[in-house]
């Protein structure tokens, strides 16, 4: 392996837990890399020591007076896209005074850095770019993966997001557009459970794309070529693990935004190969599974004895069913009892074994008899209004991306099989959303449980306000991320996301709406990160550790201005 020159590092004092940081950058190349850059902040010592004097305004200022400097400037646009671009801008120059601004506001600015605005952001990709961010590797360059992966900026990395942008939000195919989402969620790794943004990657595997419009614009900056699939894609990927295992063989490698083909197959086959989670499939199902337990205490349910619908039986969607399957054989249920409580939908109506349906959707395909009275569309479909009245169902899960798709009749039939109709309209971004809060709220007389994939506005209905509940990955993938890299999990276990799942639950229980509220985040996230650690603990994937609590301490990064070393060798 090539040794790779640091320019700074992160260091810091075992016994007092002080943190600085030795960089041999002086000058511009200081103030130009935003992960030092402390722009008015520097100290005078800095100033003189790194060759900034004169280069900055006279005024030194503390992190705080940069802050409310940038929140002024923020609420100027009116805009999200335009609050999104200042975000995206401020980050490029100063990561610190980013992660500070947005972690104290972070209620108001998650959804403008993530769901559901960066879906914007992503469609107008290439239109809008100015600045690159991580590592674009492209079908062509296959053969030059270790080659690209040595040209990070940062030499140790503890998390990669790696995204091919076939299956992004709800939007679908969005090429080379898709590095948003990668960047995205490790901003979120950042202000959610205080991953050190030094130490992290997205990465964009360019495998083409199959969106016309992207392949016809002249302006697109992706490789111009319809996707590879077949053994191509396999080879791209495998190319990928390898070269990743090579150059950074601890590193947790996160998967986001795959086509739901590619999705479950790249997670089954290289899970056991490198540290690595899908968080569409098993994140989203971690969430939804915590608000699904509350919603079950709410409505005074047994677990077991729930009847869920699943609207769009792709990736997330199977993903949160197959992680509750997990649940109800740890129940006690057998596999196959366990497949019983669902009926999935897809674009062809519900699964039936008679039709053709993809190898991981038929465990939860229904058997020709069983629906043989049932009614059908013009299509020969069963749709969602039949499959609910016939079901008796007690939840109902939407990962469709159909906007609206749980109408009048459908919502109307789950408050009829229940006194308390459990009802997630999961999808993103908000446009794509199966039905919006309000009108689920007023169809079912205020008695629905809700979470959403996106975030919504508290409901008042009839004197009384709803808090709707955001099923938002960002409760658990950080905390996820966050343990396996506090003790070195050697793998990422089925327990290990149960683990994940029951920590958000019993949070949850504390608060009045199914799931904790985006700024209680970081204390969920070190919750996560404990049962994750102990559980991969207790299955031998990573070492007895004397205290979870200082090792997960150890590696949390604050956004605050450290001090500044001037070293010229660095080891």
């Amino acid at each position: 392996m090539m040794k790779r020159t640091k320019r700074f590092e992160f260091k810091r004092n075992e016994e007092t837990g002080e943190m600085w940081v030795d960089t041999d950058l002086r000058g511009k190349s200081l103030l130009t890399l935003a992960s030092l850059n402390k722009g008015t902040a520097f100290s005078e010592r800095e100033r003189e020591e790194f060759g900034l004097l004169g280069k900055l305004p006279y005024q030194i200022e503390s992190l705080e007076e940069q802050k409310a400097r940038a929140y002024r400037q923020y609420k100027s646009f009116r805009s999200n896209i335009g609050r999104h671009s200042f975000l995206k801008n401020l980050h490029n120059i100063n990561e610190t005074l980013f992660y500070r601004l947005v972690r104290d506001n972070l209620n108001e600015m998650l959804p403008i850095i993530y769901t559901p605005t960066v879906g914007e952001a992503v469609m107008h990709y290439s239109e809008k770019f100015l600045s690159p961010r991580g590592l674009y590797i492209a079908y062509p360059d296959r053969y030059k993966m270790r080659e690209i992966l040595r040209n990070r900026t940062n030499s140790d990395i503890d998390i990669i997001v790696v995204s091919d942008a076939e299956g992004v939000l709800g939007i679908g195919d969005q090429g080379v557009g898709g590095i948003e989402i990668p960047v995205a969620k490790l901003m979120v790794y950042t202000l959610c459970a205080g991953i050190n943004p030094g130490r992290y990657l997205p990465v964009f595997l360019d495998a083409g794309t199959n969106n016309r419009h992207l392949l016809e614009d002249p302006l697109y900056l992706g490789w111009r070529h319809p996707r590879i699939r077949g053994e191509q894609y396999d080879e791209m990927v495998k190319l990928f693990i390898e070269a990743v295992q090579e150059e950074m063989p601890n590193t947790f490698l996160h998967w986001e935004d795959f086509g739901r083909d590619n999705a479950r197959k790249n997670l089954l086959k290289y899970q056991h190969q490198i540290c690595s989670f899908n968080d569409d499939m098993q994140g989203t199902a971690a969430v939804a599974i915590a608000a699904l337990i509350s919603a079950c205490k709410k409505a005074e349910i047994k677990f077991t004895s729930q009847k869920i619908v699943i609207f769009g039986a792709g990736t997330a969607g199977l993903g949160i069913a197959d992680e509750i399957v997990n649940v109800l054989i740890n129940s006690g249920l057998s596999k196959e009892e366990a497949y019983k409580h669902f009926w999935c939908i897809d674009q062809n109506g519900l699964l039936v074994d008679d039709q053709e349906i993809m190898d991981f959707q038929r465990p939860y395909a229904r058997k020709p008899e069983e629906v043989a009275n049932w009614k059908r569309d013009e299509n020969g479909f069963i749709s969602l209004e039949e499959v609910i009245k016939q079901s008796q169902a007690t939840t109902l899960i939407g990962c469709s991306g159909a906007a609206n798709a749980f109408t009048d009749k459908a919502i109307l039939q789950m408050a009829q099989n229940n006194a308390n109709p459990i009802i997630f309209p999961l999808s993103n971004p908000t446009a794509r959303c199966e039905r919006v809060p309000e009108d689920i709220i007023r169809l079912t007389e205020g008695k629905a449980l809700i979470a959403t994939g996106s975030p919504f506005a508290d409901v008042g209905y009839k004197g009384k306000v709803y808090r709707i509940a955001q099923s938002n990955n960002a409760l658990v993938f950080p905390g996820i991320g966050l343990g396996i890299v506090a003790i070195q999990a050697k793998c990422f276990t089925d327990k290990m996301l149960w683990a994940a799942c029951k920590a958000l639950a019993k949070y949850s229980v504390q608060d009045e709406g199914l799931l904790p509220e985006l700024n209680e985040a970081y204390s969920v996230s070190r919750h996560v990160a404990f049962a994750v650690a102990r559980q991969a603990i207790e299955e031998g994937v990573a070492e007895e550790v004397d205290d979870i609590w200082r090792k997960i301490d150890h590696v949390i990064w604050e956004p605050k201005y450290y001090p500044y070393h001037y070293k010229t060798e660095l080891v």
